[in-house]
């Protein structure tokens, strides 16, 4: 009696799990992969993922293993529902490449006659010249555009036509890229200032090295400091003492002291005790020939509190 009550509720949890598998079979068949297949826009095929063989492989451990296959299936789906219910947001995440180091072997053998390339120049030696200008084209060469420059009037035409061929590509690209930024300025929203900052910080590397001429050194620096302005117009607080020393002193070398003036201004309202503060007022008063001011900014500099540099140290012994 005990026997046959026992296989009968065996053969009941046998049929309830059946039922279950099969119930989760069709409902998968003909329902959830249909749905999945429509939500991704899949026209050719089904997804790879929940399929009409993974529900059919599912049906099959549900049948062979009572319970245990439907209660398995049934808290993996759960535990999913409960962890990964919500897609990750990768919107902070960045995956920058400068932030890789390769470490590879020092070249002993070429590091040993590397000079610079002011002292080929001067020295002419052909073999020595073309090796530093093609060592120096290897490299990034942004910091080094004012050096390639000198190498235009050497005597070997094969090291004059590479630092052609450099400074020419290396221009054009930063006029491009001046360009567009200069235009997305234009058109960005008023709280917006990401492309005054990229803009001044790149313009400034280039600028320093002087190396367009004149007319069209004038024109990138009036359009580096209206950036500047823009940028102040709309936080002033984003214009760091390096931005407004840059600022000051390409205007500066321009000979544009009226707006020079203006900067070194706002740069001793913003930034009253820094030795920029002082050494770009001082300069602009040198340009300017203003003894008046001069002296008195020198005063001014060295009753403060301002930690200052040889350079400058060696301008007060100068001038005391």
């Amino acid at each position: 009696m005990t026997l046959a009550r026992d296989e009968r509720i065996f053969l009941t949890v046998l049929l309830v799990n059946l039922a279950v598998a099969l119930v989760y079979l069709l409902a998968g068949v003909l329902f959830l992969v249909p749905a999945h297949a429509a939500a991704a826009g899949e026209e050719k095929g089904e997804a790879l993922y929940d399929n009409r063989r993974t529900y059919l492989l599912r049906f099959l451990v549900m049948v062979l293993c009572p319970v245990i296959g439907p209660l398995f299936f049934f808290m993996g789906q759960l535990f999913y529902l409960l962890v990964f219910w919500r897609d990750v947001d990768l919107a902070d995440v960045i995956f920058s490449k400068e932030r890789v180091r390769t470490r590879m072997k020092a070249d002993e053998e070429r590091e040993r006659d590397i000079i610079p390339l002011e002292e080929a120049i001067l020295v002419n030696e052909k073999k020595d010249l073309r090796m530093v200008m093609m060592n120096v084209i290897k490299e990034d060469i942004r910091n080094s555009l004012a050096s390639i420059t000198l190498a235009l009037d050497s005597e070997d035409s094969e090291a004059s036509h590479y630092a052609a061929a450099v400074l020419s590509d290396e221009l054009n690209k930063f006029r491009l890229y001046v360009q567009r930024l200069w235009r997305q300025i234009q058109e960005e929203e008023p709280g917006e200032t990401e492309c005054e900052e990229i803009l001044l910080d790149y313009m400034d590397n280039i600028l320093r090295q002087r190396i367009f001429s004149d007319h069209e050194q004038r024109k990138f620096v009036n359009i580096l400091t209206e950036s500047a302005e823009s940028l102040y117009g709309k936080d002033p607080s984003r214009l760091t003492l390096e931005r407004y020393e840059e600022v000051c002193l390409r205007a500066l070398e321009v000979k544009e002291f009226d707006r020079a003036s203006k900067w070194c201004g706002r740069m001793k309202e913003q930034f009253p005790e820094e030795l920029p503060s002082y050494t770009c007022r001082l300069k602009l008063s040198f340009a300017r020939q203003d003894r008046e001011d001069f002296f008195e900014t020198l005063e001014a500099l060295k009753r403060s509190n301002v930690v200052i540099d040889n350079e400058t140290l060696e301008l007060i012994r100068i001038f005391s």
